[in-house]
């Protein structure tokens, strides 16, 4: 396995549930701290590394959480009942394994419901609200789930160990959604090391995105950029009984470009440099619309007065559920046009994009000063 496949291993594995994501957390800290010296964090445990000295400051986020559960009670007969943390679909849930990250140490569990053989002809029809769904972990009573360290509150995260299939270009495991995102932030500042940049780039991951683009909020506010990329994925159309209106995006037909979501239009300006940008350097790129969802660039995009930003994904199958796939070559591509961006955005490109003047200022605010900004490193 080369070290890419190793890296996705790792960032899929791990455990990441939206506001314990303490171990997704230190291993992007740690890949962070092998491509930079200087990592930025807020209180709530998103980070990004840092590259560059001066000129404008270019924010990559991905986000490092998953959708996953929390035990919300202990039964009598000791099985546990859920918390959704993001959106689950009952349909996805049932007769598949889980980890219950407890003080003591990770249990596995499965989750289970009412046996199909007692459920009237209309309850078969319908999808089993998640409320009627439970975890065994093979414990007989409540008090001996809490001997093996069980407590209400502990989070709980699927299994599915990462996998390249019979075509290597595939690669399935749980969390592509979106650790697909949380890969191509740390293989830009990998590649940016060896590039110049006219500017300073923040790239790394946000917390609880699942549950409300919470961790884009505050970093956004932090880190305080001119211009943003959230990182993603987005919903691949490339299946049975997809339609062309429910989505058209392909596995291994390039990056998608968010053109609408329901928390975010992109800026124009931008939006129109990153297609000239990936039209000119022949990067494979497909148009993303997604009415049904959001991503952590409706929060970063009303940050302060305004951050000119862009969507750019992969497309994934099976998101919020325990396993997913995504390609190869969609990674690849869109590292290669973040790259190609980064090293286009000096500060009289940002300046055209956000419409101010050579000067940095917009006409009626010429005498205004801007304020400086120095980031506090942890």
């Amino acid at each position: 396995m080369d070290q890419d496949l190793q890296l996705m291993k790792e960032l899929t594995e791990a455990a990441g549930p939206p506001g314990l994501e303490v171990r997704i957390h230190n291993v992007m800290r740690r890949y962070l701290e092998q491509q930079t010296s200087h990592i930025l964090s807020d209180n709530l445990g998103s980070l990004v590394g840092c590259l560059g000295e001066g000129g404008p400051r270019i924010l990559l986020a991905a986000h490092m959480d998953e959708v996953a559960f929390m035990v919300s009670h202990i039964t009598r007969d000791g099985f546990l009942r859920l918390q959704p943390l993001g959106g689950w679909w009952g349909h996805v849930m049932l007769a598949q394994r889980v980890h219950v990250l407890t003080r003591k140490g990770d249990l596995t569990g499965v989750i289970g419901s009412k046996a199909p053989h007692v459920l009237s002809v209309q309850e078969r029809k319908n999808v089993l609200d998640i409320e009627t769904m439970f975890v065994d972990i093979g414990a007989s009573s409540r008090e001996e789930a809490e001997m093996f360290g069980v407590e209400v509150g502990d989070p709980i995260v699927p299994i599915c160990p990462f996998e390249v299939l019979p075509n290597p270009r595939m690669l399935m495991a749980k969390a592509w959604d979106n650790r697909a995102g949380c890969y191509v932030a740390l293989k830009v500042l990998e590649r940016l090391r060896r590039e110049h940049h006219p500017n300073t780039v923040f790239a790394g991951a946000t917390v609880q995105e699942e549950v409300g683009l919470r961790g884009a909020q505050t970093l956004a506010h932090t880190v305080d950029p001119d211009v943003a990329f959230a990182l993603d994925v987005g919903v691949a159309g490339d299946t049975p009984g997809m339609n062309q209106k429910e989505g058209h995006s392909r596995l291994g037909a390039g990056p998608l470009l968010g053109f609408y979501d329901n928390s975010m239009i992109p800026h124009l300006k931008l939006r129109d440099l990153v297609i000239e940008t990936a039209k000119k350097q022949r990067i494979p790129y497909q148009i993303d619309l997604m009415p049904g969802g959001g991503t952590d660039g409706g929060k970063i995009h009303t940050a302060n007065r305004g951050v000119p930003t862009m969507v750019i994904s992969v497309a994934a199958r099976y998101i919020h559920s325990h396993v997913s796939i995504v390609h190869r070559d969609d990674l690849e591509h869109a590292v290669r046009l973040l790259v190609e961006l980064v090293k286009q955005l000096d500060e009289s490109t940002v300046n055209r994009i956000k419409g101010l003047d050579r000067r940095g200022g917009r006409p009626q605010e010429e005498g205004e000063k801007r304020l400086e900004r120095e980031p506090s490193y942890v």
